[in-house]
């Protein structure tokens, strides 16, 4: 296992960048801690598979450094790294069982047998891949060979790090939440450092510990599943977390009133110092309520979703959504109030620290 350091890392595809648009990484430091769970979270093309193949060997970036546990590894290939990779479709040997598909690597390691066969059953059976051990590679599903490759990457003690690209994209819907779950004990049981690669909201925050939200070859937020959701640095994030995201309306500020148009909104607190730029509000969905007092909306339409309802509406002809209970009554002339605990304010779309009250 290792701590990974990244230092000021920036990647072009083309060997005369003229342009930060050039960068498909424009800078990133960050540190993965030794045992940690990270998941490298975004759209396609922000970055995060350039980085995770940076850290793996397969690309040497432009600018910057990788060091494990302090050691610069940024010219050492893959191979001298001693990590595990597991990428998007299975890699698995068809005419091999799956008992020494995963048996393999320890094997070429020259790890005695009597080890070997001890934690490829141990990987088997949290795998529930049990009763398919000795059956060849080639005759099993395309979940079952994505499994054998996760088998892979997990079943050496040894490496520093195991890294994951976008691993159950082509497992069925209702097992990815199992084998999520399997990944979530795997890593408690062997405190592997993980690093996993995905555009799924669901898998980064119920698989890591620390999700890193990745956007346009930059890191915006780093934190824990309820950071990124109570309190999003960025616009980004208040977006892309949560379903659905934050409402963000544009706003003006006077002292710690944020106007919305001809409505007002107390904050919290106000900005350390006088916000420049593009103001706005941001709250969830989750904190918005629906009811006879606060400010007019105008309901465009209703979702239901199951145990919820999303309604959907215009504040000041801007767009808004507010959840509320599957029975909960929507009044004939609806108005909406905001949660103060829950409020945001960004100044071009970064989060601003509220004070106290003056």
């Amino acid at each position: 296992m290792a701590r990974i350091d990244v230092k000021g890392l920036r990647h072009a595809y083309t060997d005369r960048p003229a342009s930060e648009a050039d960068y498909a990484l424009r800078r990133v430091d960050h540190v993965f801690e030794d045992g940690g769970a990270y998941a490298l979270l975004g759209p396609s093309g922000c970055g995060k598979t350039t980085l995770l193949n940076i850290i793996s060997g397969l690309i040497r970036p432009s600018e910057g450094a990788i060091l494990f546990n302090g050691t610069d590894v940024t010219d050492l290939p893959t191979e001298a790294r001693n990590i595990a990779q597991v990428f998007q479709f299975p890699v698995v040997y068809d005419t091999m069982t799956v008992y020494d598909n995963l048996a393999f690597p320890l094997r070429n390691r020259r790890v005695p047998e009597e080890a070997v066969a001890r934690r490829v059953r141990e990987v088997i059976a949290m795998l529930g891949l049990e009763e398919r051990a000795n059956r060849r590679a080639q005759g099993l599903t395309g979940d079952e060979k994505q499994k054998i490759s996760l088998g892979r990457g997990l079943v050496r003690a040894d490496v520093n790090a195991i890294l994951f690209d976008e691993p159950l994209t082509v497992i069925d819907p209702h097992l990815k939440w199992a084998l999520r779950t399997q990944l979530k004990e795997m890593h408690r049981r062997f405190g592997h450092t993980m690093v996993y690669v995905t555009h799924d909201q669901t898998e980064a925050l119920t698989f890591a510990d620390t999700v890193v939200v990745m956007y346009e070859g930059e890191i915006v937020q780093i934190g824990t599943p309820e950071e990124l959701f109570e309190r999003p640095r960025h616009t980004f994030v208040g977006y892309f977390i949560g379903s659905p995201g934050m409402n963000l309306l544009p706003a003006t500020l006077d002292g710690t009133t944020a106007r919305l148009g001809s409505q007002a909104v107390e904050l919290p607190g106000r900005p350390a110092m006088q916000p420049a730029g593009r103001l706005q509000v941001g709250i969830r969905p989750e904190f918005v309520r629906l009811g006879r007092e606060g400010m007019p909306v105008s309901i465009g339409k209703v979702e239901d979703v199951g145990r919820k309802k999303i309604v959907r509406a215009k504040l000041e002809g801007e767009d808004i959504s507010v959840v509320i209970d599957e029975d909960a009554e929507i009044p004939a002339e609806p108005h909406v109030t905001f949660d103060p605990a829950h409020l945001n304010l960004y100044a071009d779309s970064w989060r601003l620290e509220l004070g106290a009250r003056p």
